[in-house]
This record gives C-alpha cells, sequence and structure tokens, in this order.
C-alpha cells in the first residue's frame, strides 16, 4: 500500500474546508481515509492550520509522502519529512 498525505474537502460550495489526511494513493479524493491528522480552513484570514505533530512525523516516517499543499502546509507548521 502506497500512502499518501493529502487534502479531502468538505464543506458547502463556496465555503470549502478541508482535512488533512492519511490515505491509499489508488482511492479517491473523498473516499474514506486511513487517519485524520487535521484541518485547513483557506477562507479565514489568516487561514486556519491544525496538524497533530506527532502523527504526521510517525507517518512521513514511514514513506507516506505528501502531496504539494500539504507538503507546504506542514513546513509552515514546522514538520519535517522524516
Amino acid at each position: 500500500m502506497s500512502a499518501v498525505i493529502r487534502l479531502k474537502r468538505f464543506g458547502t460550495r463556496k465555503k470549502p474546508s478541508h482535512r488533512i489526511v492519511v490515505i491509499d494513493k489508488r482511492r479517491a479524493r473523498d473516499s474514506e481515509p486511513i487517519e485524520i491528522l487535521g484541518y485547513y480552513d483557506p477562507k479565514t484570514n489568516p487561514a486556519n492550520v491544525k496538524v497533530n505533530k506527532e502523527r504526521a512525523e510517525y507517518w512521513l516516517g514511514v514513506g507516506a509522502i505528501p502531496s504539494h499543499a500539504v507538503g507546504l502546509l506542514l513546513k509552515k507548521q514546522g514538520i519535517k519529512k522524516g
């Protein structure tokens, strides 16, 4: 299984929010994740981001690959790739 860390969209049409999830890379965007690591709300000023740092570092350590957007969010939170 190839795990990736990516965004899962939820919310209404004009008010999107995202969950930061660990999921098999072959699964659809909104399918059931392996684990939810946090959330990202781009509509607030500044954008609201909350990530479980311990779990994110664990998944990066075992080989999960973050998407480009999630990689930038993790970098801003001070989470380094394992």
